[in-house]
């Protein structure tokens, strides 16, 4: 059965609604980026650019580094433009937009996503790069899809218990990356753990502005949070559902981020910029070996 018009809108060229894209304009090797200035400090490196579109806050640039085609796409801020993003790439590979049906040999893609966070850890200083193991999804945004089988209910458990979990919000769910793309990235330049993923930038990552906080010790309890091998090293706002709808679609997901402000001592970097370059150039290099 074709997929409805209103599920699946194209626009008049009949490229994907939000993303502005047809299935000849990506690569199979995607790198995410939040802030859409950020695709062309990715792509400033490349040996060549076949194709750039832009459509809100969605910037897509495709070429070659070295002899590997990459398109770098910038996702804009948060869990629902993940959903966005996430959903109308795999359209573009997985559903055969003329006929609007499900294609029977499946495609699946790499997605890795670079990024800047901040570390909830005194231990991972400021311009250092953390690998996320696993994405710790505290917005609730993947509860409206079939998660069975993706999650780590052990851990959820023991984190839902440590954090006296409010059973008013949605249930913590905690997704692993792909381990197929954790080889190739990495090393001992990388930290590796566990990364929040928050529905918002202030209330929801614990900074108080002028609204008193549901729980204001949150924060306090996320960087104490251990279980076995597991802690959460970081928090921002994309991974867990990068990962999360990449698993349920069939793709390879990794999440990088460059650290540039502590919260746990206060510290911020003196060069950000310098910071999220050095992560761009070690990620190109090992994106060509995949």
């Amino acid at each position: 059965m074709s997929i409805k018009n209103s599920e699946l809108i194209l626009n008049p060229d009949g490229s994907v609604y939000h993303l502005n894209l047809k299935p000849d304009d990506i690569s199979d090797t995607i790198i995410f980026v939040g802030d859409q200035d950020r695709v062309e400090k990715i792509t400033k490196h490349f040996d060549s650019i076949e194709f750039s579109t832009q459509k809100r806050e969605f910037k897509t640039q495709t070429g070659y580094y070295k002899d590997r085609r990459i398109s770098v796409i910038s996702t804009g801020i948060g869990p629902d433009n993940i959903d966005i993003v996430l959903n109308e790439l795999d359209a573009l590979v997985n559903i055969d937009l003329k006929t609007r049906k499900p294609k029977t040999e499946l495609t699946s893609l790499n997605i890795i996503r670079i990024g800047t966070s901040g570390s909830l850890q005194a231990d991972i200083p400021v311009d250092s790069f953390v690998m996320s193991t696993h994405g710790l999804d505290i917005n609730g945004m993947l509860h409206f899809y079939q998660i069975n089988g993706i999650s780590n209910p052990e851990i959820e458990d023991a984190f839902i218990k440590h954090t006296n979990w409010d059973k008013n919000k949605a249930r913590p769910i905690i997704i692993n990356n792909s381990k197929y793309l954790e080889k190739y990235f990495k090393s001992e330049k990388v930290f590796m753990g566990m990364t929040g993923t928050a529905g918002g930038f202030y209330g929801p990552q614990g900074r108080v502005l002028r609204l008193p906080l549901h729980d204001d010790q949150l924060n306090s309890k996320l960087d104490n949070f251990s279980y076995k091998e597991f802690r959460i090293t970081n928090f921002e706002m994309e991974t867990s559902v990068i990962y999360g709808l990449s698993k349920l679609l069939g793709h390879e997901a990794l999440s990088l981020n460059a650290i540039i402000a502590n919260r746990a001592n206060g510290d911020f970097s003196k060069n950000p910029k310098k910071t999220v370059e050095k992560l761009i150039l070690y990620a190109l290099e090992r994106i060509v070996n995949i």
